[in-house]
């Protein structure tokens, strides 16, 4: 299973969800990791927020991804643009020949997910490579499950 873990792209979309995935995965990484942000473009419509500003908050998010990981490991940040969050993520563990995809997905209720899409649904059903889903393991706690 170590070949599984060589080379991971950590998918990861806000500071919290930096926090929770790095924590997470970090007992099973094995080898260099690359966090991917995507600002997600409108396609035509006008953006949330300025570019600028989703540049910002991709470098906090980056910041804590280093923070929880820099520990003698490899690893690299890579920030994409695209309208489709998966085919985008996607690209960017193709384009970094990564042994799999490691993800904690975020809660949500399923109308929450059906109105704005499950990227998570689509990174574990529509992928070419392996997609490990681990648990937040402080919600597994809070949870009454095993937590560290």
């Amino acid at each position: 299973m170590a070949e599984l873990f060589d080379r991971v792209v950590l998918p990861v979309a806000s500071v919290e969800d930096a926090v929770a995935t790095c924590r997470a995965a970090r007992p099973y990484l094995t080898g260099s990791v690359v966090a991917v942000h995507v600002i997600e473009k409108a396609g035509g419509a006008p953006d949330k927020a300025s570019v600028e500003q989703r540049e910002e908050v991709a470098e906090e998010i980056f910041e804590a991804v280093h923070d929880a990981l820099d520990d003698g490991r490899t690893v690299e940040t890579d920030l994409r643009y695209g309208t489709d969050v998966s085919e985008t993520i996607f690209a960017a563990a193709e384009d970094h020949d990564a042994s799999a995809i490691v993800i904690t997905p975020r809660g949500g209720s399923r109308w929450v997910r059906l109105l704005t899409g499950d990227v998570s649904l689509d990174l574990v059903t529509e992928t070419d490579r392996p997609v490990v889903v681990l648990p937040d393991v402080l919600e597994a706690a809070d949870d009454g499950g095993e937590g560290s």
